[in-house]
């Protein structure tokens, strides 16, 4: 089906678009961004106007579950939970059952993306074998099965040795690695931000140097190597400050931090939700200002969910027993557009830190409207307001903190290679 979505506001970083135009898609392309176009007879119209159109919202760190743990969440519906919270494409984390940390697992991966994924799937591979820490995966068969990135997100490379080694293999290949920040022997036994609530409120802490010194090693190693080093999930001050330290040393390093990251504090631990629980722990203030000012100045390079499901039955246990992490497809735009709405960042600097940095970061060529490229498109309203409830949502998971939550902001259309793959009105 051909489209053209009409006198919408459009945002596209990557050709420094910022105002109105039409959008033409033709045979899944984008065809062209114009002022004013003419649509065909038989063309779909969209009308856009006092709406957003951007590139399609790409998430660089999600944890889909398939295969191995599909009670949580499968390819098919978590990639129908992202196409309505906005995102075209996604990178999916190795930590599944078999662990992605050879060719087979991504072939299996990416069939059953083909079979039944609403938006485009891109395969992390693992750094090590089993996410072990002990002997390096099979990286160049990893990268021939498609895989865009390595990390052993979900555990911490302890073995710094095999991480250089990792990541020398990684460069060779054109690979970026991707660092899960949080040294085991500091973190202990650790549930929420070490400090005053947790003091107050009786659970063991989880200090902000159980973060940042596995940051300061991993961006020393890119130093060394010259690997394209990426830290997911950033959420302590100091962790920003090291991440402008080392570009200014122009190491090849970036960083991503969550929606979460930057909307609560561990204030929001009091209640004991175990919704409130991710690793790294909601932290501070303080450490929240400062990644907004991050996310302003460029020391960070964009914002990704670390999209984590999991059961009911899971999270229905006390604070301490429960896994770790939330689902974050559903409100990440509207997290984001709260930035937008405090002058942290602009709008055009939002569709940037969502769609064409990570684009850009993980090397995949999505993340723009340019003419020729894959319609990957998202529309939305950024105003819109509403409950969040996330009983409605497609993930198979309900583990979020901002259930019941007033958002302001809402994805009207999701588009990719041409077909709309979520409608609002249906």
């Amino acid at each position: 089906m051909n489209l053209i979505i009409k006198d919408g506001h459009v945002i596209d970083p990557a050709n420094e678009i910022d105002g109105p135009h039409d959008v033409t898609i033709e045979d899944g392309k984008i065809a062209g961004v114009d002022k004013k176009a003419h649509a065909s007879k038989t063309a779909r119209v969209i009308e856009a106007k006092g709406v957003i159109v951007a590139p399609g919202l790409v998430d660089m760190h999600t944890h889909l579950r398939e295969p191995g743990f599909e009670y949580k969440e499968t390819i098919a519906t978590g990639t129908r939970s992202a196409a309505s919270g906005g995102f075209t494409s996604v990178c999916c984390m190795a930590n599944t059952n078999p662990v992605n940390d050879n060719g087979a697992v991504t072939e299996f991966i990416l069939l059953k993306a083909r079979e039944g994924a609403s938006i485009n799937v891109f395969p992390i591979g693992a750094v090590s074998k089993n996410l072990e820490g002990k002997e390096m995966a099979e990286i160049g068969e990893l990268k021939v099965a498609g895989c865009v990135a390595l990390s052993d997100d979900g555990k911490t490379v302890e073995n710094a040795g095999l991480l250089r080694r990792a990541m020398e293999y990684a460069k060779g290949f054109g690979l970026p690695v991707i660092s899960h920040a949080l040294c085991p022997d500091l973190m202990g036994a650790g549930v929420m931000n070490e400090g005053f609530v947790a003091t107050e409120i009786g659970l063991r802490g989880i200090p902000h140097a159980a973060e940042d010194v596995i940051i300061a090693r991993d961006l020393e190693l890119s130093g060394l190597t010259g690997c394209r080093v990426h830290i997911a999930h950033l959420s302590t001050a100091r962790g920003v400050e090291l991440l402008r330290e080392a570009k200014l040393k122009k190491y090849p390093v970036s960083c991503e931090v969550t929606p979460h990251h930057f909307s609560l504090t561990d204030e929001a631990c009091r209640g004991y939700d175990p919704n409130t629980k991710m690793a790294p722990p909601l932290r501070t203030q303080e450490d929240v200002e400062e990644i907004k000012r991050g996310l302003e100045d460029g020391s960070i390079d964009a914002i990704a969910t670390d999209h984590a499901p999991h059961a009911l039955s899971e999270k229905e246990l006390e604070f301490e027993e429960a896994p770790f992490g939330i689902i974050g497809f559903e409100t990440a735009l509207a997290l984001g557009l709260n930035l937008v709405r405090e002058k942290a960042v602009d709008l055009y600097r939002l569709i940037e830190l969502m769609s064409y940095n990570p684009s850009k970061l993980m090397g995949i060529d999505r993340g723009t409207l340019t003419p020729g490229q894959s319609a990957d498109v998202v529309v939305f309203n950024p105003d819109a307001s509403y409950i969040y409830d996330v009983n409605l949502s497609p993930s198979k998971s309900r583990n979020s903190p901002f259930h019941n939550a007033r958002l302001h902001g809402r994805v009207l259309y999701t588009i990719v290679g041409g077909r709309v793959v979520y409608d609002h009105m249906s």
